[in-house]
Parts: structure tokens; C-alpha cells; sequence
């Protein structure tokens, strides 16, 4: 299925996946490499120690069908190196993701920019003659925002990270 027809297909679901693995050499190669072998959606990955150093900590973003996500989260069981897998999917659960945006600046668009900024609670982390680079943090909803409101400014440089996520554990109201 291409990713057009899975847009298209009322079925396919955007997945947040938590994988919890032994912190070792090739663990994300052998990840990355089931995803491409089966031919699976990766739409983001990220990856990272957790507060046990010898467990690193995968968020993987995908799409597909329940099969396909059932499949998915199999495959991800049977890996060597994989110590638990969650489907945030339909957890309460929370996500951040960070951008580093460089805009294209002068002295008439300056406080403009800083005025973005300031509305999406990002910081300028650093600032030239001709550039500024805001740094943005939040869902990716709120990323993909700052990001559209910035493009007319001409965004000279974007690095972005992939979605991380938790599982919250107060459930209920606030």
C-alpha cells in the first residue's frame, strides 16, 4: 500500500509505539532494518538512554492497519535486543517534539520573528546580521505551526527530531 492509499484509507492510523531495549550496539540498526526488510512505514524514530543506563528508550511513529501495526509490534518482540513494546496509541500519553528553525532576518523583520516566538513559547537560541534560529518545543501539531508561520521569512536551515513519548500515569480529571 502506498503512502497516498494509506492517507486515503480510513483504516490506516498514525501509531506512537514505546519500545524499551537493551542499550547495545546495533539494537537501532536491527530496528530500522526490520522496518525495511518487511516494508513498513517508519514515518519517525528516536531513540535514547533512560534513567536505567544499561535501557535506551525507542519512540517509532508509523502507520498502518491494525494487522499491520499487530504485525509491527510482533516483529518488534521478537528482535534480540527488545525488552518491552507499548502502543501508545490509544494510552493517554504524552509527546514532545523540538525544532531547530533558521529564518532569514533583517531589521524590518526582527521583532516580527521574536514576536512568533514569544506567541509559540520557543526561544531564539541564536541571531545574526541576516538570520535567527528559533528553537521550538511541543506537540508536533505545535511544531508543524511555528513552522508554517515562519516559511514566509524563507527558512534557510530545519533540523527536527522525531516524536518522544510517555505513557502518563494520572488518569482522570484535573
Amino acid at each position: 500500500m502506498t503512502a497516498a492509499e494509506q492517507e486515503q484509507d480510513p483504516q490506516v492510523h498514525k501509531h506512537t509505539i514505546s519500545v524499551l531495549l537493551e542499550n547495545k550496539f546495533g539494537a537501532l540498526n536491527r530496528v530500522a532494518g526490520m522496518f525495511s526488510a518487511k516494508g513498513y512505514n517508519l514515518e519517525s524514530i528516536t531513540v535514547g538512554p533512560t534513567e536505567d543506563e544499561s535501557v535506551s528508550r525507542m519512540t517509532i511513529v508509523t502507520t498502518g492497519d491494525d494487522a499491520i501495526i499487530e504485525q509491527i509490534i510482533k516483529q518488534l518482540n521478537k528482535l534480540i535486543d527488545t525488552l518491552k513494546v507499548v502502543d501508545l496509541t490509544y494510552e493517554s500519553f504524552m509527546e514532545r517534539e523540538l525544532a531547530l528553525i533558521k529564518v532569514s532576518t533583517s531589521a524590518d523583520t526582527r521583532s516580527e520573528i521574536m514576536q512568533i516566538a514569544e506567541i509559540f513559547r520557543a526561544k531564539i537560541v541564536d541571531i545574526s546580521h541576516k538570520t535567527m534560529t528559533v528553537e521550538a518545543t511541543g506537540s508536533g501539531q505545535k511544531v508543524d505551526a511555528i513552522i508554517k508561520m515562519l516559511k514566509p521569512f524563507h527558512i534557510k536551515e530545519l533540523a527536527r527530531t522525531g516524536r518522544v513519548a510517555l505513557k502518563r500515569e494520572f488518569v482522570g480529571d484535573v
